[in-house]
């Protein structure tokens, strides 16, 4: 009797556990965008969160949590159930920069987040006011150097990744220029298509319309590949800065402790769905080329661009303002 008890025991317990595997997801999904309502990041998140909420046939939420350079969402995740019902859309600056950016940070993207998967890289584009004297790459090297610390550079923030591109660019060209912050690419376009600040380093879909329409004069791609969207810019590199690279990303990370398992699964479906090529042309449609891969894959890529970005800030001195 008290081993036909056990055996019954076992049996319910390997088959509860076999049923609250089955049963993931158990609710609707949230995906939180640390960013406000339209960025690139937030359009990749809604164009994934669509396709995934079909495919495990349960709701997927995008959640908007801007503030503070994306620490704000990016902490409300890290300290969310590791039940893989909860998803960060991870960004270079949350996983990579932040941490060596900011003091006294309330999560630690290296300990409190597990990488998923890769979803999208979008190359940044250096573009200055039609009245800019500066044809090219060169010519702006040239004009910064004549004239050291008259020219400014816009961002979307302290600490994003169009902040950081000037600054690598500013330390390989060896030249100096001003930064202005602003809120958001949308404010910081207004005053360089104005001809108020000099240049910006900014994403590619929220430039590209201003370049089409010969507002703004696009001299370089941040990346080390040209982009399809303006196939007849070169890339920085290319143009004279050797080696010069820095590319946007984002993917899914959650937070740390979800088990093996539904990271795996949540990583197949986002992989199904970054294989497709209705997903592939609208990622293109933003200048973003669809990446997937395994987790190991993602979380390769997120400590090497740590180890870049955090540099660069060490050896720069980089400050937000």
């Amino acid at each position: 009797m008290k081993i036909r008890a056990f055996v019954l025991a076992f049996c319910a317990f390997s088959f509860s556990g076999t049923s609250a595997q089955e049963r993931y997801p158990s609710r609707p999904l949230r995906i939180v965008v640390p960013f406000a309502p339209g960025g690139s990041t937030d359009i990749f998140a809604r164009l994934v969160a669509e396709r995934l909420a079909a495919a495990i046939a349960q709701p997927v939420v995008v959640e908007n949590r801007a503030g503070a350079s994306g620490n704000i969402g990016a902490d409300a995740v890290a300290k969310s159930a590791p039940d893989g019902h909860t998803l960060l859309m991870a960004t270079t600056g949350v996983m990579a920069i932040n941490n060596a950016l900011f003091k006294g940070m309330a999560y630690d993207a290296a300990k409190d987040f597990g990488p998923v998967i890769f979803i999208a890289s979008i190359t940044n584009v250096l573009a200055v006011p039609d009245g800019l004297p500066a044809k090219n790459v060169a010519e702006l090297v040239a004009l910064a150097k004549k004239e050291p610390g008259k020219l400014t550079f816009a961002s979307s923030g302290g600490g994003s990744s169009t902040h950081l591109s000037a600054e690598l660019f500013k330390s390989m060209a060896g030249i100096d220029a001003a930064h202005i912050p602003f809120k958001g690419s949308g404010q910081a376009l207004i005053d360089v298509v104005a001809g108020r600040v000099s240049m910006i380093f900014d994403n590619m879909p929220s430039a590209l319309p201003h370049i089409k329409g010969g507002k703004l004069r696009a001299l370089g791609v941040t990346g080390l590949k040209r982009s399809p969207a303006l196939p007849e810019v070169p890339t920085i590199s290319e143009a004279g800065v050797a080696g010069y690279d820095s590319l946007s990303w984002s993917g899914f990370a959650v937070p740390a402790g979800t088990p093996r398992d539904i990271v795996l699964r949540l990583n197949r479906e986002t992989a199904a769905i970054l294989s497709t090529a209705d997903m592939k042309q609208k990622l293109a449609e933003q200048g973003a080329d669809a990446v997937g891969g395994p987790p190991e894959a993602f979380a390769e890529h997120v400590r090497r661009e740590r180890e870049k970005w955090g540099r660069l800030v060490r050896e720069r001195n980089i400050a937000v303002n």
